[in-house]
């Protein structure tokens, strides 16, 4: 037996509390970004991310509402996402809280800066992996702002390659469940993808 939601009868948070409790597990884009005036860095874990493209590579965030990545995203152009690792649970968690734009996450949670080369925003120097991106466009849906950036340059902590191939369990991936629950990488399955053949004549 299911139980049936239907959206429209459904308030607007109860239904947000289903979605990202059966869309699991979500990666985390931890994104840092700058104030225009170069003053603020700002950072932020959004768990609605992913691949929108390989050729050229770009990756995509969503804010929900107009949150301080979305807005110095519009005025500079620049963001970098930062790897979400286990090890750096409390961090991601600490950044999450709803500052004034005009603090600094990296400063309340103690969280050290690293340099990026192409982008104003620095980076995570813990965070295993950086994408430093540059805006390629934003869209509008409902109370979402969907955030493109095209990948400018890719840094990766070499203990994490493994054949020159970044390795899942050394990258030690943290996820988004539902609510207050966060996910590690757990078991991990290994089955070939089948390729399609054309049927015999005869």
């Amino acid at each position: 037996m299911r139980v049936e939601y239907a959206p429209e009868a459904t308030s607007s948070a109860d239904f947000y509390r289903f979605l990202t409790s059966v869309v699991i597990p979500r990666p985390i884009a931890w994104v840092s970004t700058i104030t225009p005036d170069g003053l603020t860095e700002n950072l932020a874990p959004h768990s609605f991310f992913s691949i929108a493209s390989t050729d050229p590579p770009i990756v995509q965030f969503t804010s929900i509402g107009r949150k301080d990545s979305l807005r110095n995203v519009e005025d500079t152009g620049e963001f970098v996402v930062n790897f979400s690792s286990e090890p750096l649970l409390r961090q991601i968690n600490a950044a999450a809280t709803d500052f004034p734009r005009s603090v600094s996450e990296f400063d309340i949670a103690g969280i050290e800066r690293e340099a990026s080369r192409c982008v104003r925003p620095p980076g995570v120097a813990a965070a295993y992996v950086a994408l430093e991106c540059r805006s390629r466009t934003t869209l509008r849906v409902g109370n979402s702002t969907l955030v493109f950036g095209r990948v400018l340059h890719a840094a990766i902590d070499e203990d994490c390659l493994v054949g020159g191939r970044p390795d899942g369990g050394l990258l030690r991936p943290l996820t988004k469940l539902g609510g207050d629950e966060w996910g590690a990488l757990g078991k991990v399955l290994h089955l070939n993808r089948i390729p399609y053949e054309e049927p015999s004549a005869g």
